[in-house]
């Protein structure tokens, strides 16, 4: 008897490349009976996963503190009802800088996801390893800190000219050529020109004095750059190849890739690569700017907050959240770092594992709104007064010379709440503050980009074009 593909459904088989193959080698061979049996063997697929019906329980280490708040709290707990019904998941949190991002069902910002045995890109989204760095000046003057820091740094898009790149490391490149998801020109040529660069958004160069020493402390918020967004892109696309085959009811951006397979394994030695990456890209801002000062660093430490952490079998996402406990890190040492807005300081922190937090704390302030709600907050004044007003007393510079008013201190919650939030849900113990002296941002990269001022010279152009014609 001849078969087709419907006959192959009906044995319980999922609709697949393969069944063209398969049917043309049954039917030529006449299999029938154990020999079919054993031949199909090879394509049978694992049991499909179902979705939880229920969200798994999660600790909320939040509370609204006006009406904004409680428009922020609760789309942010309607997206973990969501996101908890994934059903890899195990544990989850949400700290008290949690805002949405995406659609319902997305991990948001301040949010915590422990998976079992899983690696989940969509949970640690572009930004691979944002992290914070600090280097102690010692009794350095903060401006001579931001001047140096101001020449050395790059923001914006892009990476440095080849030659303003810095050296990089043998022994990295080796590691990324040998790894799956990294090896390719595309990537370890973003991984050599974005070395040294910041990016945009909200990441910054922060200078200020330690409220305990009065030493002067200069302090790098950015992740992985392209580098790392090109991982995820790559972890998405093997990670959507497993949903479809394991769990088609997961939501595409909570798809996962299983840490026992080799693509697991190989995608989570990609992690540490990007991290170790990371890690350097700091270190190369910060060692120039003491080179340009012929200063020696005091002391050093920084952190992640947005990484995938392991611990035995699970796999704790932390979308914008401090690890606290140093299980997670094994290498670091030093407290944490927990930045809240421009105008405020930087938090130095320690704290342990409760069943609450996780071992984590807030990354820093977060927010109530987006940015074009916040934009439209302050309609009736113009950029340059809403920057006085909020940076009074402040030396804060964005690198493109063009301010971005979403990035001001207004745009976040407020920071006074979220610390007395860490104290109420035991979320670190704050052990010194970083006064703020300065800060340099991006700014509005995108007001005068490339592109834009191209097109802004063509509609010149033919307006002129116009004119001249109508004055004919």
């Amino acid at each position: 008897m001849k078969i087709n593909g419907h006959t192959l459904i009906e044995m319980g088989f999922r609709s697949g490349k393969w069944f063209n193959d398969a049917i043309e080698h049954i039917n030529t061979n006449e299999l029938e009976g154990e020999e079919l049996t054993n031949y199909l063997e090879q394509f049978k697929s694992p049991p499909i996963i179902d979705i939880h019906e229920e969200p798994i329980p999660f600790a909320l280490n939040i509370r609204a503190e006006n009406e904004l708040e409680e428009s922020n709290v609760t789309s942010v707990v309607d997206t973990m009802n969501e996101l908890m019904k994934t059903p890899t998941l195990v544990n989850g949190a949400i700290m008290p800088d949690a805002c949405p991002t995406g659609g319902t069902g997305t991990i948001p910002v301040g949010g915590i996801a422990v998976a079992k045995n899983a690696i989940h890109p969509g949970m640690h989204s572009a930004d691979i390893c944002c992290s914070v760095m600090l280097t102690d000046f010692g009794k350095i003057d903060p401006k001579l800190v931001l001047d140096a820091a101001h020449e050395t740094t790059h923001f914006g898009p892009g990476g440095r000219s080849r030659d303003e790149q810095f050296r990089f490391p043998t022994d990295l490149l080796e590691e990324i050529e040998a790894n799956y998801f990294l090896n390719d020109q595309r990537c370890i040529s973003i991984a050599r020109s974005h070395l040294g660069t910041q990016g945009d958004g909200n990441h910054f160069l922060f200078v200020g004095k330690s409220k305990a020493t009065g030493n002067t402390m200069m302090i790098t918020h950015h992740g992985s750059r392209g580098f790392g967004a090109n991982l995820f892109s790559k972890g998405m696309k093997v990670a959507e190849q497993f949903r479809k085959e394991l769990s088609p009811q997961t939501l595409k951006q909570n798809a996962w890739i299983p840490y026992e397979t080799e693509e697991g394994k190989s995608y989570w030695e990609a992690l540490q690569i990007v991290r170790s990456w990371t890690k350097l890209n700091h270190e190369v801002i910060h060692d120039s700017v003491l080179q340009k000062l012929e200063a020696e660093k005091e002391n050093r430490y920084w952190n992640e907050h947005n990484f995938v952490f392991k611990d035995g079998d699970l796999f704790y996402h932390a979308k914008g959240a401090t690890p606290l406990d140093a299980k997670f890190m094994p290498d670091i040492t030093g407290p944490r770092l927990i930045p809240l807005n421009m105008a405020e300081p930087v938090l130095i922190v320690e704290g342990g594992t409760t069943e609450g937090n996780l071992g984590f704390a807030p990354h820093g302030a977060g927010r109530n709104m987006s940015r074009t709600q916040h934009r439209k907050t302050k309609i009736g004044q113009t950029d340059q007064e809403v920057f006085d007003e909020e940076t009074a007393g402040l030396d804060v510079r964005f690198y493109s010379k063009e301010i971005d008013v979403t990035e001001l201190p207004s745009a976040y919650k407020n920071a006074e709440n979220v610390r007395n939030q860490m104290d109420e849900f035991g979320l670190g113990t704050v052990i010194d503050e970083v006064m703020p002296y300065g800060c340099i941002m991006a700014g509005d990269c995108q007001k005068n980009a490339p592109w834009k001022m191209k097109r802004r010279r063509k509609m010149e152009a033919l307006r002129a074009k116009q004119s001249q014609g109508s004055s004919k």
